[in-house]
């Protein structure tokens, strides 16, 4: 295949997608109220995957933490597949297949929301995971491929890609991911925290001292009071 069939290959598949990707995507809206409502509120969003789709994991939640545009209040996300020392001893004592329900188990709380991403929607690690999240109370979304699939039967709601193409359907994930960060950051000015926390603040506290690397010159230090004998720090 030349690289000009193979480029029009690939995005033939993409172009037959979108049509169906559209109708399934508008439901990213009100996923992003509710998960900024949660977030709000003292919440945790949950993510994981594996291969591509664990990227992809830790790509939403580093744009919850960090920032999709604007600035904001960091927001708490944890990407279960990124903790690598947790990752592996849970293999090792307790089986791949445990590897993301352990983690459910020990961070996830009731109305938390907990987002597993599958191309084909069979990973037993994450079908183990969704369980999980389900007995803790949480609420289990998935991004898939085509439906119906197990893990779109486990989870309370899924956003399932029309394409029979792997690569087509990660990459509509990762248009998800920045359409739910979009939709989080629309809805969080409408909602005012209702759990632990100022989650909704601007940066808006005291301001940080002027001095260089924060150290405040001998003259603004406060003052100490001295054992005999003992030595003021430098």
């Amino acid at each position: 295949m030349t690289e000009q069939l193979l480029l029009d290959a690939h995005l033939t598949q993409l172009s037959r997608a979108l049509p169906g990707y559209r109708d399934a995507a508008r439901r990213l809206s009100r996923w992003g109220t509710q998960l900024a409502r949660t977030l709000a509120g003292g919440g945790r969003l949950l993510a994981a995957g594996n291969g591509g789709s664990a990227a992809e994991a830790q790509h939403l939640t580093a744009e919850l933490v960090g920032k999709l545009r604007d600035d904001r209040t960091p927001l708490s996300a944890i990407a279960l597949t990124a903790e690598t020392s947790s990752l592996t001893a849970i293999g090792n004592d307790y089986g791949f297949d445990e590897m993301f329900a352990r983690q459910v188990r020990a961070h996830g709380r009731p109305g938390d929301i907990l987002l597993l991403m599958s191309t084909s929607g069979r990973s037993e690690n994450l079908l183990t995971a969704a369980e999980a999240g389900r007995h803790t109370g949480m609420t289990c979304w998935a991004f898939t491929g085509p439906a119906p699939n197990p893990l779109a039967d486990v989870c309370a709601e899924v956003l399932a890609v029309p394409s029979s193409e792997p690569q087509v359907v990660q990459e509509l994930h990762l248009v998800s991911t920045h359409l739910l960060c979009s939709y989080v950051d629309q809805a969080l000015p409408r909602l005012r925290p209702t759990g632990p926390g100022p989650r909704l603040a601007s940066h808006d506290g005291p301001a940080p001292p002027p001095w260089r690397n924060g150290r405040a010159p001998a003259e603004a230090r406060p003052l100490l009071t001295l054992a005999p004998g003992e030595e003021a720090p430098s």
